[in-house]
């Protein structure tokens, strides 16, 4: 059971806030929908919370080697291309300008003001573009598109449709009521005339960092966004057409508090998003460098965190959101809880996706693409990736190329990450094994797991309880084979 301290905090605030709250919680349930709705065990998360890895991939990116080189990239898609059937791709476009730095921004991005570096850099991710799409002639269909970074915005709007129309001289797409084609926006740069022409120029997804919406916690971390200048994007994005919206949130942030956060939730609640990603701050400056700008005594302590994740939860699903897993919630009519119904749903570099039969090729500075039985990861740098394409070949600085049982293990993680359970039937007709043999010492580790009730096993099946999925990566270490075999450096976030 939740412990009492934490569950009187966090309640004692939920009550307080609803009360005065303008906007009451929205029940988004139109049809039945199995419970999700995580088990908060905090004896428990306290015992088992952990450093691990998030499992967007399966081997991690940590394990990505530079000894792989562009060759063999080049034969996985051949191989792929000598199947009868082509699978559809998913394309991911990395956009890595910031016009200002957020202190708590963990991802690969480049601080300026210059715009003319935007200019420098889509002439060479078109050259990129190029040089990917030759490859995969005979096999160009798209079903996905996502614009990440940095800021896709920082581009203007003859930039953005420049590079679509380059990507669309490369690539078939498959027509709006299909294909799912996102892109994250920072409200703070645009304006609802910008959100129609992003909806003309083939958009149909809208993806917004909002983070906390608290004056004061915006402040601590360097991003000030008025509350009317999101909801003003989010109409817009309503009235154009724009299918899905998005929004992003942070817990554990500066200044942080449980009525703070339940201010917040309220507020989100209110503006009514399709799905919302509520994510742990994982303070590691030693790898972020913008993160050296936050005060650590400002931070919350573990206590907190656990308080506010609690109230996350519970208010959410009070709401009518869907536990999807991890840091994940949708409405149940979105295409992310269908996905997970009907089994397509996956997990990839952008967090769960709703496209399960798709190969992620990904273009421009850090980013990283899955294909086949590979990943890569292009150079980090600016300079370094212009001179490869300089140089005619892809930017590849690094990957790995995944053995059987890395396949292997990338399906049972995923499939845990996404579905919470293994049929071990099917993934012995699919991989022919034995499940129970190949993976004794796996099952095995997992008794204390069972005493707990975080999971039960039979001859059958592993399937995880409500009170394991907020533990699920625990679980999901299990079955990774890297772990454990060297002292593991400060690199993962915890669990929980």
């Amino acid at each position: 059971m939740l412990d009492t301290t934490i569950q009187s905090a966090a309640e004692a605030a939920y009550s307080s806030n609803a009360e005065q709250s303008s906007a009451p919680p929205t029940n988004h349930s139109q049809t039945h929908i199995a419970n999700t709705t995580p088990v908060f065990d905090v004896e428990l998360i306290r015992k088992l919370n952990q450093l691990g890895p998030r499992y967007t991939s399966y081997p991690t990116a940590d394990r990505f080697t530079d000894s792989f080189h562009i060759p063999d990239y080049e034969s996985t898609v051949s191989e792929l291309k000598a199947q009868t059937q082509h699978l559809p791709l998913s394309l991911y476009i990395h956009i890595p300008f910031c016009a200002s730095i957020c202190y708590y921004c963990a991802c690969n991005k480049v601080i300026t003001k210059d715009r003319s570096k935007a200019v420098t850099y889509l002439d060479y991710l078109k050259r990129e573009i190029a040089l990917q799409s030759k490859l995969f002639d005979g096999m160009k269909k798209v079903e996905q598109l996502h614009f990440g970074g940095g800021s896709p915005t920082y581009i203007d709007d003859a930039q953005m449709s420049d590079l679509l129309a380059n990507l669309r001289e490369h690539f078939e797409f498959a027509p709006d009521e299909i294909g799912e084609y996102s892109i994250e926006v920072d409200p703070r740069t645009v304006s609802p005339e910008r959100i129609a022409v992003l909806r003309q120029q083939g958009f149909n997804r809208l993806s917004l960092g909002i983070q906390d919406f608290n004056d004061v916690v915006q402040k601590a971390v360097n991003r000030i966004q008025p509350e009317e200048d999101t909801l003003a994007v989010m109409k817009a994005a309503r009235d154009v057409g724009f299918r899905s919206i998005s929004v992003d949130l942070i817990y554990g942030l500066p200044k942080q508090t449980i009525a703070s956060m339940t201010q917040t939730l309220d507020q989100i609640i209110g503006a009514d998003p399709d799905r919302i990603a509520i994510y742990n701050y994982a303070h590691m400056p030693h790898l972020f460098k913008p993160q050296r700008r936050i005060n650590v005594d400002e931070l919350p302590d573990p206590e907190a965190k656990l308080q506010m994740l609690f109230l996350c939860i519970q208010k959410l699903t009070n709401a009518g959101y869907v536990y999807i897993g991890m840091d994940h919630f949708a409405k149940p009519s979105d295409d992310l809880c269908l996905a997970q119904q009907e089994g397509r749903l996956q997990r990839n570099f952008q967090g769960y996706s709703t496209h399960a039969q798709t190969e992620m090729l990904s273009c421009g500075v850090s980013a990283i693409s899955a294909v086949g039985a590979c990943y890569t990861q292009n150079e980090k740098t600016l300079d370094a990736y212009y001179a490869r394409l300089d140089q005619g070949e892809l930017p590849i600085a690094r990957g790995i190329k995944l053995s059987n049982d890395d396949v292997l293990r990338r399906d049972v993680i995923g499939q845990l990450m996404c579905h919470f359970e293994l049929d071990y039937a099917k993934l012995n007709a699919a991989y022919g094994i034995a499940f129970v043999d190949y993976f004794k010492n796996e099952l095995a580790k997992f008794a204390p797991f069972e005493e707990n009730g975080l999971l039960t096993l039979s001859k059958d099946a592993l399937k995880v309880s409500l009170k394991g999925r907020l533990l699920i990566r625990n679980i999901c270490m299990v079955f990774d084979a890297y772990l454990g075999k060297k002292e593991e450096p400060l690199r993962y976030s915890k669990t929980i």
